[in-house]
Order: structure tokens, then C-alpha cells, then sequence
């Protein structure tokens, strides 16, 4: 796996100051069976750990749902006490969703920071105990340091999919079609970067990361949230080939959870944009015409059919 970063913007025209790497691992699961999926995950956890020069020591974020639902599995909390609490240091926190993990895993590790530090997410819902997810994690390490190396402030990394990938799918004709209806050229630009705003792993630099958390964080798309403020305030993006893994069970998106993430989208979306224009005189009048827009034709405009 080659450390590139496809369409940064800007190059590095000098060494970016030395910076250590804050690893955050999002410890999502409620089954004995994935245990073996999280050992191999682990074992990169433990690589970082031993380079305390370039790593801080890892934060492992478990929500205590979990934790409460698997307390009776001896494998489950072997495995906590012997591998994970062994190579980081455990968050426990009770969390409404996914994104509210980030929250409390990133922000604990930004006030363990200082500047030029860069903060990277490990998501633990995918599949790494297969050939290609061992072969993902013997490069996932590349993702943070195109930061350090490039001097970006944000990296998103995406998987490998087709073109009749679900989560493909999703982004093409539900994220970035409403993305074109609410912030059209916002949407150009994430686009020249990354056809995966919504994904789970990317890492962010020191001084980004305190605006994304002083900013309303929120519980679903915040990567997406956090791309739209990269553009607002034009920050420097790259993007990084995670490689073929999936957290798909069968490879498949179920219909209604596809609908949900389309729904919780828009709702997102939404609020981002009265919130940037709730100041205007005319802005009641604009978001009823942007709704109008929308709804005529019972879906959101496709990006492919919009001129420029």
C-alpha cells in the first residue's frame, strides 16, 4: 500500500513540524464471534504503543452498553483486561451513538495534545481479521502521517468499493446529491478530494481538531460536517486508499438502515445550512425554495446533471 495523497491541496513546501500521532480506537461490538476480527486490530494497537517517540499512548473508546451487555462473556472481558487495557488506555462512557464516541475519544486525546500533534480515528467495525484486512492494517499507519509529511490538516481515508457498493451507492446519489442541493459548491470542492465524506477513518491536525470540537458536534455524518468546515474555512485536505475491507455483513446494506443514513443526511444538512444563514434577511424564504426544490420531484438532483 503506497503512502499517496491523492489531490491534497497545497504541497509541502517545507518539513512540517514534528508532531506525535494520537491513536483513537472506537471498540464497537456486542459479540463474542468478532473477537478474533478485534485481535488482529489489536496487534497493530500494540505496534503503535511500543513507539512511544511517534505514537501517543492509544485511547480505546467502549461504550458501557457494550461492556454491561457482554460483563457474563470470560472471552470478552479477557480480552478487555489482557489485550486491550494491556496496549491503551480505556475510555468507558455511555454514548448515544457512534459519533458521540468520536466526540469523547478525540476530545480526550486533543487535551492530552499539544500543536502539531494529529489525531487519528481507527474505527472497530470492519472486518480485520481476513488476508485483506491484515493487509489494510500493515498499511493504515501511512493515513495519519500524510498529515505530518504533506503539513495537511485533515486526511479522510476510503475503501476500496464498486460501483454497486451500497455504501457507493449511498454517497453518490443520496450524500453528495443533497450536498449539491444544499451546498453546491462546497460539494465541488469535497469532491475534487474524496468520494467517501461520510467515512469512518480519517485523522485531523491539532489546530483543526479545536475547531471541529468547539463547533455543535453532531451524533451521526460528522465526518461530512467536518468536510464542510475544512472547505468553509479552507483548510488542507488529502485523501488516502484504505484498501478493500468492509463493516458490511454479506457485503450488503440493508433497505431500511440505507434509508436512515439518506434521512439523517439531509437532516444534517439541514441544520448546517440555517445555522450559516439563520442571519440573512431572506433566509426563511431560500430554505423554503431549497426544500421546494427537493420535493417536486420526490428526490434529490443528481450531481451528475447539474452545470458549472
Amino acid at each position: 500500500m503506497k503512502k499517496t495523497a491523492k489531490n491534497a491541496r497545497g504541497t509541502k513546501t517545507k518539513q512540517a513540524a514534528a508532531g506525535r500521532i494520537h491513536p483513537v480506537v472506537i471498540y464497537l461490538s456486542n459479540s463474542p464471534t468478532i473477537i478474533p476480527t478485534w485481535k488482529g486490530l489489536y496487534g497493530l494497537v500494540a505496534r503503535l504503543a511500543a513507539e512511544p517517540g511517534n505514537y501517543a499512548r492509544p485511547l480505546t473508546v467502549m461504550d458501557r452498553k457494550t461492556y454491561y451487555t457482554m460483563e457474563a462473556n470470560r472471552a470478552f472481558l479477557d480480552f478487555r483486561d489482557n489485550t486491550v487495557a494491556r496496549h491503551s488506555d480505556i475510555l468507558d462512557a455511555w454514548c448515544v451513538d457512534t459519533c458521540q464516541m468520536w466526540y469523547e475519544g478525540l476530545g480526550a486525546a486533543f487535551e492530552r495534545g499539544t500543536e502539531n500533534d494529529v489525531y487519528w480515528l481507527i474505527p472497530g467495525d470492519f472486518n480485520y481479521g481476513t488476508n485483506a484486512g491484515q493487509e489494510v492494517l500493515g498499511g493504515l499507519h501511512d493515513l495519519p502521517e500524510i498529515i505530518l509529511e504533506l503539513d495537511q490538516d485533515v486526511c479522510v481515508g476510503e475503501i476500496a468499493t464498486g460501483h454497486h457498493n451500497s455504501k457507493h451507492l449511498i454517497d453518490t446519489y443520496g450524500t453528495f446529491a443533497l450536498l449539491y442541493t444544499w451546498f453546491p459548491a462546497e460539494a465541488q470542492e469535497i469532491r475534487q478530494f474524496t468520494e467517501r465524506p461520510r467515512s469512518e477513518f480519517f485523522a485531523v491536525r491539532h489546530g483543526f481538531l479545536r475547531e471541529a470540537l468547539m463547533q455543535r458536534w453532531y451524533p451521526y455524518e460528522q465526518t461530512l460536517v467536518m468536510l464542510l468546515h475544512a472547505v468553509f474555512s479552507k483548510k488542507r485536505m488529502s485523501r488516502f486508499l484504505v484498501g478493500n475491507i468492509s463493516d458490511l455483513p454479506e457485503g450488503r446494506e440493508p433497505l431500511a438502515p440505507a434509508l436512515q443514513q439518506v434521512e439523517r443526511t439531509e437532516r444534517v444538512l439541514k441544520s448546517v445550512w440555517r445555522e450559516r444563514n439563520q442571519f440573512r434577511g431572506d433566509w426563511a424564504e431560500q430554505y423554503r425554495h431549497l426544500r421546494r426544490g427537493r420535493t417536486r420531484s420526490g428526490a434529490p438532483p443528481s450531481p451528475f446533471c447539474r452545470t458549472t
